[in-house]
């Protein structure tokens, strides 16, 4: 997969984690676009670090639900950091 084509399947992860985990972000739309963006990413590395098979790099739902556990983590992760520093 190519890097466009991760840059839109993490919006649509992102997306969806919002969904998952509602709440108020400072930030707002863009913030949650980069997370969905990086989680993306970082669900399918670590995806990869553990299993060690690259499953990840095609559009399925298995690659979406990487994606999304990755998005939820790091929105998890900004709401501890930014949670403490409002």
């Amino acid at each position: 997969m190519g890097i466009l084509s991760w840059i839109i399947f993490g919006l649509i992860a992102g997306a969806i984690a919002r969904l998952v985990m509602p709440g108020r972000d400072p930030g707002g739309c863009i913030v949650t676009m980069l997370i969905g963006i990086a989680g993306a990413f970082v669900g399918g590395f670590l995806y990869e670090q553990v299993t060690g098979r690259q499953q990840y790099m095609q559009f399925d739902l298995g690659s979406l639900f990487v994606a999304v556990l990755g998005a939820l983590v790091i929105l998890i992760i900004y709401r501890v950091i930014v949670g403490r520093n409002v």
